[in-house]
């Protein structure tokens, strides 16, 4: 008796947990009861403000829909963030949104999501984590099923479900979480897919539509292949497409900015294309809708306007972020593959954008520098530099502004301190790699092109003390700094409505 009133009971308070199309709405007082009814369950941390937010907001519950539709144990919930604050901070959510995977009701170690933003992307990614990473194909129907209803599907043909070809398959079935791969022994599917001998195919919806592996059959063999072949020779950068560029393998990219609604848009694709064949697995051709609104940080990013486009760049985001330029705005197949085979080949020099220095640069008390002066003025050893680098759309670089000028006032007649500031949209150097504003660091005096960076108040009382301390008081060795995504410029939020400001916006 008592067992029966204790599970009504709990059927009771699961029911109480409200649900917007098919997603979970989840909160304080309802998260762990969540972990325990459902036992695999991905849970968005959002902002009801984050542009990216919404636009994930109908895929996420697309997938709901889909995963409950086929009657699946695994269930999407959400997290207003913004209002939950106790859940967002236990689970360290520090951006919008953040994807966590909670299995078997654990809540102690969630696994972050690493997968695509569209439905099926999250679905195929919720399976393999929760089933089998090889599902066995059920005849002719199972395959056909599998090739349609995926973007990508790799598919292993094996009479022997044993042999070591086989084992390797599954090992590198495991190690990729975004796609399904499915194996099958029988004659009827090797005949319907036209597959004479066992091996292993990629199946895609795009491009060449499938690609067969060759060569010796090994996980790292196969890892390769699939990463060379899994996305479009060309893709277009979107808020869908963003985890798959930057979450994969190949961290060379070459961008194509270009208005979709151009006369010869087809014409310049076809070019791009053709250049990419050459270059699968080592470089990502990227095209970019240079009239599109949300890609208008990127193109400063590069220092690029409207009016300036078509345009090529290219940038690696291996080791430290470096972007390169060709010689000519031309785009043709044969332009862009000379320009990429000297690129792989380490024959190109990075391009370091640097506005003109201007006539009055030096006349206030905090000066301006561009990439053309800094060397100079920076490194001058019988100075003590304190330089602010900033973005103007930064909300925390304007709401550093007055102060940052009252420094200058304050040290503007001392022959030893210079204040400075430099525009780091617009200018680059090699000296330091900025990946979010206001970054503040201190060239001390010297010929050992020491970096200081400045993690102090960011009051005058603060910068002060920094400064007459030497660079002591406030002050830390220069961090290594991590890599930028470029999905990060699409949304910049300058209010400081996530409750947990760092007092930077992100690049």
């Amino acid at each position: 008796m008592w067992k029966w009133v204790l599970l009504c009971a709990v059927a009771v308070a699961r029911a109480e947990i409200a649900e917007e199309e098919d997603v979970l709405v989840l909160t304080k007082s309802n998260f762990d009861e969540a972990l325990q009814a459902h036992p695999s369950i991905l849970v968005e941390f959002y902002a009801p403000w984050c542009g990216h937010c919404k636009a994930l907001g109908p895929e996420f519950a697309k997938a709901a829909g889909m995963l409950k539709a086929e009657g699946s144990e695994i269930r999407m919930g959400k997290v207003d963030a913004t209002e939950e604050t106790e859940l967002a901070q236990e689970y360290g959510v520090r951006g919008y949104p953040t994807i966590k995977f909670f299995k078997g009701g654990d809540k102690s170690s969630p696994k972050e999501y690493s997968a695509g933003r569209q439905a099926d992307d999250m679905v195929t990614w919720l399976k393999k984590r929760t089933g089998p990473s090889v599902a066995v194909l059920d005849g002719v129907t199972g395959a056909e099923s599998l090739i349609a209803d995926n973007e990508v599907a790799v598919i292993g043909f094996f009479k022997d479900p044993k042999s070591e070809d086989a084992l390797a398959f599954e090992k590198a079935a495991e190690a990729i979480d975004d796609i399904p791969f499915a194996s099958t022994s029988d004659d009827a599917v090797y005949s319907k897919l036209e597959v004479t001998q066992d091996g292993v195919v990629l199946f895609k919806k795009f491009d060449e539509r499938r690609n067969t592996f060759d060569g010796e059959l090994t996980k790292e063999n196969l890892l390769a292949f699939v990463k060379a072949n899994q996305l479009p020779l060309v893709i277009e950068f979107t808020e869908q497409t963003a985890p798959k560029i930057f979450g994969g393998e190949i961290k060379s990219h070459i961008l194509m900015f270009l208005p979709k609604d151009s006369s010869d848009f087809q014409v310049k694709m076809d070019q791009f294309k053709k250049a990419a064949e050459g270059f699968k697995g080592k470089i990502l051709f990227i095209f970019i809708d240079s009239e599109v609104d949300d890609n208008q940080r990127i193109l400063e990013f590069f220092g690029l306007k409207k009016e300036e486009c078509p345009a090529i760049r290219l940038i690696t985001l291996e080791d430290e972020m470096t972007k390169y330029k060709p010689n000519s705005d031309d785009i043709t197949a044969e332009g862009i593959t000379e320009f990429c085979t000297m690129f792989t080949e380490g024959k190109l020099k990075p391009h370091l954008m640097s506005q003109d220095i201007p006539e009055d640069w030096d006349k206030n008390p905090v000066k301006i520098l561009v990439g053309k002066n800094f060397e100079e003025v920076v490194f001058n050893p019988t100075k003590n530099v304190f330089v602010e680098f900033y973005a103007p759309w930064c909300g925390h670089c304007k709401q550093l502004t007055p102060i940052w000028d009252k420094l200058g006032e304050k040290f503007k007649d001392n022959e030893e301190i210079v204040v400075a500031k430099m525009d780091s949209t617009a200018n680059e150097i090699e000296a330091v790699k900025v990946h979010s504003f206001p970054t503040l660091k201190f060239f001390p005096a010297g010929d050992d092109r020491k970096v200081v960076d400045y993690n102090g108040e960011r009051t005058l009382e603060g910068f002060s003390k920094f400064l007459e301390s030497g660079g002591k008081d406030g002050g830390a060795p220069a961090a290594d700094d991590e890599d930028l995504d470029l999905d990060d410029l699409e949304d910049e939020q300058d209010d400081d409505s996530d409750g947990e400001d760092d007092g930077h916006d992100e690049l």
